[in-house]
């Protein structure tokens, strides 16, 4: 599977990985790599745990055009 991620900069510098198509899955690092392959471990936790639950993994999304 493919999922799209979100990587941004928090306050304290930390880099902060989150998966929109699932609720919660969210992991963070020093730098952009540690952030992301921190994100590996905690995307497969969160599908092991939406598939014990039943839980769906679907988020429709759209892209916009801003000019």
């Amino acid at each position: 599977m493919k999922f799209s991620l979100t990587l941004e900069r928090d306050e304290d510098g930390i880099w902060v990985v989150e998966c929109p198509s699932i609720l919660g899955c969210v992991s963070q690092g020093a730098t952009k790599e540690e952030a992301l392959l921190n994100f590996q471990d905690a995307i497969l936790a969160c599908l092991e745990v939406c598939a014990e639950l039943g839980i769906p993994l679907h988020v429709e999304t759209h892209q916009v055009d801003n000019q």
